[in-house]
């Protein structure tokens, strides 16, 4: 089989011409003279990347005479034939010469290659003014700049136009038979039925007719396991990772016993085939009582599969004045149109034929346009063509548009499956990892990413699905259309290739990738992979199981130039993939269920990001103090009890370099102030911080502690989550902005502690974290909180005062069953947004909605209630 990919995919020499990444090309080439730099800096004795130094410095000073060249000439390169040759060879260039010298890292002999390659660009730096001598006149574009006032006001829930479309589909769900019945919403991509359906689904007279309602996303590739667990997590806002082991006929008994002599509404958005109700018709009961399924779909006829008779209601597109309502919402919010704008305005919106995707797509280009330039947005939408692709070049536009520095973090979604809602720090750190992210004064990588996020969402590109208490966006996701174009833009510009099923004899694409995502690829073999792409700088492998590969499968070697490697979906219980440590290049790791971490794990020295999910080991070598480049440690435990963390070695500590650079770090301890004190001193940067006891703790027999843990000398910690150290005390750093509370079992009088302190934001108090019958907050505590959630906790009273609530945005109460009402003073706090109540007494909930009747007395009408009333019948049998 090795011999056959072979034949069919010989290996290319990795200077001969090949397809280069193109999106951000000038961003690359800083990446690489950064790279350079950093090798400049090594000690000219160290021989060990196999050439002499000046080498690199020759082409270092080359790059950087030619990379400033090519700024100059990245506007009329597009109209100047001669100018976009340049442009590619020296760009290719470039990519050759980082090739090598990556391929010099891991120990192959190229010099030769090199020395040709340093020749060709040294011959480009030679024709660079000639070429400029040639050029045709510079042409003037018109600047691009963010006027304030255009500001695009993004709304999640924009419907404009279309109240009588809400009216009949409410209708039609709460009106008529008695029997199960199907309303589909149907029409083309961008049509909004989504919105709509939503908007629907969430009115109050909808709710309030259902006793139950449920509600999945349906994509392509959605198997019946994924649908019960999206069902059964919306009915009974479950986590998910208490049905994931569950097999289909379980989870199909569970949702029909939910269902069993209910009202429900079940929504399927965007259903795609006949399949998908099949596997969801057999898991409904067979008594309807009015219930009803209400999905959306781009084909008219598939309802009629179900139900024969069944008439599918028909999205409309929207009027000229209902395209123009909704552009001036995205770009000015509530202020109005500046009249010198309305008249093209008017016209742009009139272009976008009534499809709301285009509009907001197209408003996502205006934002950002000078107003000056508004006519020739209008002239490149009166070239486009209403037909299946229109939806597509109007996205082309919307990524034409963008900075350069932004179109890699826009493709980067291809390497994500479609209709995944993806985590945004775990995207934030791959862009990092991947070098998209610019150093911005005053702003740590991470925040400037987040910036970067930001903008893809306020074009209306990416959405933003899940907000956190304080800090942006938890998750996003990608309308499907939007992902389509990622994928098949990706493909085009060589810069990501996604491959949705594996078969290396059918493999068709760039014939030099840097990047590759695998989705699903159960019959993998990783050495296929290193044959067919040799020089490739990321992997990321998905699958919808985990599954284990052989033995011999594993003994082979990866890609050795990967700067990323994300292969979670594979189980490595046994044994470490030592495969992994001759990855020099690397910088983002994320491996599963590793049974221990060696000590030439110290081989990566840029590793950057380690996580491990579900791991047998977390304990470190000693060698780990080496990797000064750490900056991101975590331990995802989704399908355990407790959390876990990374075990840090203890001895010789003081001959060990500190990591300086460790900015997130999940940590287990034995919790005496000696040892936590001996890890903290190493590490001075940590800003976020999850800290638990480790379960072969040396007091675990005990349980008792009157140690004090200090955490105070952090002075860049801003978050902090302690969990499970049983007695113990705490001194928190002043400038903590979130704490989050577990299993620590204090008594309330310790909470003072917490609340002097004046920077706290955001804090948590989670199960078994105070023991006690009555939490009295003293006046003065708790100056700048802003949300608190209090979960599991089984005190009776609550006294407060006015100013403990003085900046309180969010309350949520989660199974207190013993408390009997919530602080009347709750009323007169001016800030309060949302009380959050589930599984609590009748009291509490009686105390929160009077609440909410002072607060509407007050002229408040931005609070919002949310209450899951406590049943007491359902505990019992529980």
């Amino acid at each position: 089989m090795v011999a056959e990919v072979a034949q069919n995919y010989p290996l290319k020499s990795p200077y001969s011409s090949f397809n280069y990444p193109r999106p951000n090309e000038l961003g690359c080439m800083d990446s690489f003279l950064e790279n350079l730099k950093e090798l400049a800096r090594c000690d000219e004795a160290d021989d060990s990347i196999g050439f002499q130094h000046h080498r690199i410095q020759v082409i270092q000073n080359d790059l950087v005479f030619l990379r400033s060249f090519l700024e100059n000439i990245k506007e009329q390169r597009y109209q100047n034939g001669k100018l976009q040759a340049f442009w590619s060879h020296v760009m290719e260039a470039a990519y050759k010469a980082e090739l090598l010298i990556d391929l010099a890292l891991v120990g192959d002999k190229c010099e030769d290659s090199l020395d040709a390659v340093s020749r060709d660009i040294n011959l480009l730096k030679i024709e660079a003014p000639e070429i400029h001598n040639a050029q045709t006149q510079r042409v003037n574009k018109t600047s691009l700049h963010i006027p304030s006032q255009l500001a695009a006001a993004m709304h999640d829930e924009d419907l404009v136009g279309l109240d009588d479309e809400v009216e009949i589909i409410t209708h039609r769900l709460t009106r008529g038979s008695k029997q199960l019945d199907i309303v589909p919403i149907v029409g083309m991509p961008g049509l909004g039925k989504t919105t709509l359906a939503h908007k629907v689904y969430n009115a109050p007279s909808v709710r309030s007719h259902f006793h139950v309602h449920g509600w999945c996303r349906v994509s392509q590739t959605c198997s019946k396991h994924s649908l019960l667990v999206q069902l059964l997590c919306s009915v009974d806002s479950r986590s998910p990772d208490e049905y994931l082991k569950e097999d289909e006929n379980n989870l199909a008994n569970k949702l029909r016993q939910v269902l069993l002599r209910s009202r429900y509404l079940l929504f399927l958005d965007d259903l795609w085939d006949v399949e998908a109700w099949n596997l969801l018709e057999k898991s409904l009961p067979n008594d309807a009582n009015g219930s009803r399924i209400l999905f959306t779909s781009r084909y008219q006829n598939l309802s009629l599969h179900f139900k024969p008779n069944s008439e599918p209601h028909h999205l409309r597109h929207l009027t000229g004045e209902e395209s123009w309502t909704l552009l001036q919402r995205k770009l000015f919010g509530r202020e109005d149109c500046p009249p010198a704008l309305s008249e093209v305005g008017s016209q742009i919106s009139k272009l976008c034929q009534g499809l709301p995707l285009a509009v907001v797509l197209i408003a996502g280009i205006l934002a950002t346009t000078a107003q000056d330039s508004w006519e020739e947005v209008a002239k490149s939408l009166s070239s486009i063509v209403l037909e299946d692709e229109y939806c597509m070049k109007a996205l082309e536009l919307s990524y034409s548009h963008l900075p350069d520095y932004l179109k890699p973090c826009l493709l980067y979604f291809a390497a994500f499956q479609e209709d995944e809602v993806i985590n945004v720090r775990r995207l934030l750190r791959l862009w990092i990892s991947e070098r998209f992210v610019q150093q911005t004064e005053g702003k740590s990588l991470k925040e400037a990413a987040y910036d970067y996020l930001t903008t893809l969402i306020n074009r209306s590109l990416v959405m933003a699905v899940r907000q956190r208490n304080v800090g942006g966006a938890k998750c996003c996701l990608l309308h499907d259309l939007v992902h389509e174009f990622c994928v098949k833009k990706a493909k085009e510009e060589s810069f990501l290739y996604a491959i949705h099923s594996w078969n290396p004899l059918c493999l068709t694409g760039p014939s030099n990738p840097h990047r590759v995502c695998v989705s699903n690829a159960r019959e993998l073999k990783i050495w296929e992979l290193t044959l067919i792409f040799p020089n490739l700088r990321s992997l990321i492998l998905f699958g919808q199981d985990d599954f284990k590969h052989e033995e011999e499968d594993l003994r082979i070697l990866l890609p050795k130039l990967l700067r990323v490697l994300d292969i979670r979906n594979l189980d490595f219980r046994y044994s470490f993939p030592m495969e992994v440590v001759l990855l020099v290049h690397l910088r983002y790791l994320a491996l599963k269920r590793i049974p221990y971490i060696p000590s030439a794990i110290a081989n990566l020295s840029r590793l950057e990001t380690l996580i491990v999910e579900d791991p047998f080991g977390t304990e470190l070598p000693s060698t780990i103090w080496n990797i000064k480049t750490l900056s991101h440690l975590r331990v995802l435990n989704y399908h355990g009890v407790w959390p876990m963390g990374f075990i840090f070695p203890l001895g010789n500590l003081e001959g060990s370099p500190d990591l300086d650079h460790l900015d997130t770090l999940h940590l287990a301890i034995d919790p005496s102030p000696q040892s936590l004190q001996k890890i903290l001193r190493k590490l001075p940067s940590v800003r976020r911080l999850k800290c638990m006891e480790r379960w072969n703790s040396s007091r675990e027999a005990t349980r008792n502690c009157n140690e004090i843990l200090e955490f105070d000398g952090l002075n860049q910690l801003e978050s902090l989550h302690l969990f499970r150290f049983h007695g113990c005390g705490f001194k928190f750093p002043l400038n903590l902005k979130k704490l989050v509370l577990s299993h620590n079992r204090q008594p309330w009088s310790e909470i003072s502690t917490i609340g002097k302190l004046p920077n706290l934001e955001v804090l948590k108090l989670l199960e078994d974290c105070f023991v006690g019958e009555e939490w009295v907050m003293k006046e003065g505590e708790f100056p700048k909180l802003r949300v608190l959630k209090l979960s599991e906790l089984e005190f009776r009273n609550w006294t407060a005062f006015s100013d403990n609530f003085s900046r309180l945005e969010k309350l949520v109460l989660h199974s207190c069953e013993e408390l009997e009402k919530v602080p009347s003073c709750l009323g007169e706090c001016e800030t309060l947004e949302m009380i959050e109540v589930k599984e609590c007494p009748e009291s509490v909930v009686d105390s929160v909605k009077q609440i909410q009747q002072e607060q509407i007395d007050m002229g408040n009408e931005v609070l919002k209630i949310e209450i899951d009333e406590y049943d007491t019948s359902i505990s019992s049998e529980e």
